[in-house]
């Protein structure tokens, strides 16, 4: 069996590098993009194993994209795990997070930790 695909969305370059790097050394297969359209996109072409996606993004953001997918009868399987800064609180960004059907919340990039423990638990 090959490794697990996860793909990351929207996240400014820096911390998609950081993630993808991060993931990479972990055994992963890594692919970045930028916007939701790029996302379909490529969910088109191969689905991922794992979708990790930030909140902001051009055009749509994670929120409406996640949401769109869970609704999809052909990606509603894929795991996502929603990466934000919660403006608002932790617990409000994790209010609008259940509403999309998100499998996992994590507020803040540099929650590395909470990060692997999510792509583990959820790239099966």
């Amino acid at each position: 069996m090959g490794k697990k695909f996860v793909l990351i969305a929207g996240m400014n370059l820096h911390i998609a590098e950081t993630m993808g790097e991060l993931l990479e050394n972990r055994g992963y297969e890594v692919r970045m993009v930028c916007s939701g359209v790029d996302i379909e996109q490529c969910i088109r072409t191969r689905a991922p194993d794992l979708l990790v996606l930030s909140e902001i993004m051009p055009r749509k953001n994670g929120f409406e994209l996640c949401a769109e997918l869970k609704k999809n009868k052909s990606t509603k399987n894929i795991p996502v795990i929603l990466v934000g800064e919660a403006v608002g609180g932790r617990t409000c960004f994790h209010f609008a997070g259940r509403a999309t059907e998100a499998d996992d919340f994590i507020v803040g990039p540099a929650e590395t930790r909470s990060l692997l423990e999510a792509v583990e638990r959820l790239a099966t």
